[in-house]
């Protein structure tokens, strides 16, 4: 199982999330966001992390040119498009800044099956996309939301790796460990206040997904962490 952590603001944050072994962190540009960052946080955040960690750019409805500033200024690997954004816009857009990328789809519990899910998959597949990410559907909330949506709409044969989030922390991610998915996000349930990460439970949070390798140690603070 890969983790993303999403949302960071602070540099201190982001370095123990990479003493903890993520894979992957998110930095939001969107304003509205309690956890947005500007380019000039964004490149302190970047330049704090050691190579091999990806940087991965949540962005809502922005425009080309927006997203080429972005790209000019900002070292990142992945684009994770998180509103509107239909197939074609993901794959003209990434093409422009030359990126690799992910759709968030937002699942509607009363609306959504399991095969109208795979149906929108196969969509962002044949537009190029590297991974799907599924997270819970709010009418006037792009993500962020702390709200789960029912796994019994995960599909078993989607054409992409399904990255899940949505209202995980330490104490549900281990159920998620037998689910056809390739990687959990976690931004609020890691956090003490928007924006702000918790040491404790992000350690807690990798320990739960990665229990085989962390299993004969025991709870410590990640101050104790050596690179």
């Amino acid at each position: 199982m890969h983790v993303k952590f999403c949302g960071f603001t602070q540099p201190s944050d982001i370095k123990i999330a990479a003493q903890l072994g993520v894979d992957a962190v998110g930095l939001v540009f969107y304003p509205p966001s309690p956890r947005a960052v500007t380019i000039e946080q964004a490149q302190l955040l970047s330049a704090s992390l050691p190579a091999f960690i990806s940087v991965v750019a949540l962005v809502v409805n922005m425009s080309q040119d927006e997203l080429v500033k972005l790209a000019n200024r900002v070292s990142f690997d992945i684009i994770q498009f998180h509103g509107d954004e239909t197939p074609e816009q993901c794959q003209q857009l990434a093409s422009a800044v030359n990126k690799r990328w992910i759709k968030a789809l937002r699942i509607n519990t009363e609306q959504h099956t399991a095969a109208s899910v795979s149906v929108e998959i196969n969509e962002f597949a044949a537009a190029g996309a590297n991974s799907i990410l599924l997270d819970a559907y709010h009418p006037y909330k792009y993500g962020g939301t702390g709200a789960r949506f029912d796994w019994n709409l995960l599909p078993q044969d989607s054409s992409l790796p399904i990255i899940l989030a949505g209202g995980l922390d330490a104490d549900n991610v281990a159920a998620t460990l037998e689910l056809p998915i390739y990687a959990v996000d976690v931004s609020g349930g890691i956090e003490s206040d928007k924006g702000k990460k918790d040491a404790a439970k992000m350690r807690a949070f990798m320990k739960a997904v990665k229990r085989d390798r962390w299993q004969n140690e025991t709870l410590s603070e990640p101050s104790n962490i050596s690179n």
